[in-house]
């Protein structure tokens, strides 16, 4: 499954739509976000994250996404099932998203 670039436009009916989301939220400036979008590209194509969606939001330009996922850091991953935040981290290691992921199987 690709990647998703998702805004505070559709943020909500993203969540709504699809029962477990993990969300990376970035910022343009930011290096270690651009150093693991290709790990989270990889990661959506991982044949035991199949039922999973993967949003890219940036959390300079959607604030009411930023503030559904709690983000304090960047990159951050917020993971959400039917709706509702299970938690999150700001991280650069694959390893601890997924650890978040595994919370959605």
């Amino acid at each position: 499954m690709a990647v998703i670039l998702s805004s505070d436009a559709d943020f909500a009916s993203q969540l709504a739509t699809n029962e477990n989301v993990i969300v990376k939220y970035y910022a343009d400036w930011c290096g270690n976000c651009k150093l693991f979008a290709p790990k989270f590209r990889r990661l959506s194509d991982d044949e035991r994250f199949a039922g999973i969606t993967f949003l890219d939001v940036n959390a300079e330009e959607n604030e009411q996404a930023r503030h559904a996922g709690g983000v304090d850091n960047l990159p951050y991953f917020a993971v959400f099932k039917k709706g509702e935040r299970l938690g999150g981290r700001a991280t650069s290691k694959e390893e601890s998203v997924v650890e978040l992921l595994s919370q959605l199987q």
